[in-house]
């Protein structure tokens, strides 16, 4: 399956400041959505791991994050990709060509899976946090050791 739209959702300031985040569950505290519809209600228990991923949601919308909401295993344009990892098309393109980022053609068109997005951006990330601390290692060395 392949995505059109990459829809990102936030709050404005206004709808941020009166909400509350879900408080946290012990035991058997449960959540309930309750919908109001055509004069009836509707009360929906969610289970545990959808109110993991609701509370995610929340708190990043009120901590004035825009989200998106995507399955695992979607497949993006490069575009797309290149949207999440926050850099350009060609060079999510240059990162499939390099075998970095798997990919399928449709067509004549890219496909990647948003798993293999993520998990780039893991591996960058992990990458930069390590250049990090090489740069923290190394300046300690030069202001304390002389070197």
């Amino acid at each position: 399956m392949t995505t059109r739209v990459l829809h990102y959702a936030g709050l404005p300031a206004r709808e941020r400041e009166g909400a509350d985040t879900l408080p946290s569950l012990v035991g058997a505290d449960q959540v309930e959505l309750r919908v109001r519809q055509d004069g009836r209600e509707h009360v929906l228990i969610l289970p545990e791991g959808a109110v993991r991923a609701v509370s995610t949601l929340l708190t990043s919308l009120i901590e004035g994050d825009r989200v998106a909401v995507l399955a695992e295993d979607q497949e993006l344009m490069p575009a797309e990709a290149a949207e999440i990892l926050g850099m350009s098309r060609p060079m999510v393109v240059l990162r499939m060509d390099r075998g970095d980022l798997p990919f399928r053609m449709v067509g004549s068109h890219r496909r990647v899976r948003l798993a293999d997005v993520l998990k780039l951006q893991a591996a960058g990330e992990a990458r930069q946090k390590a250049l990090d601390a090489l740069a923290a290692d190394t300046e300690d060395l030069i202001c304390h050791h002389e070197l």
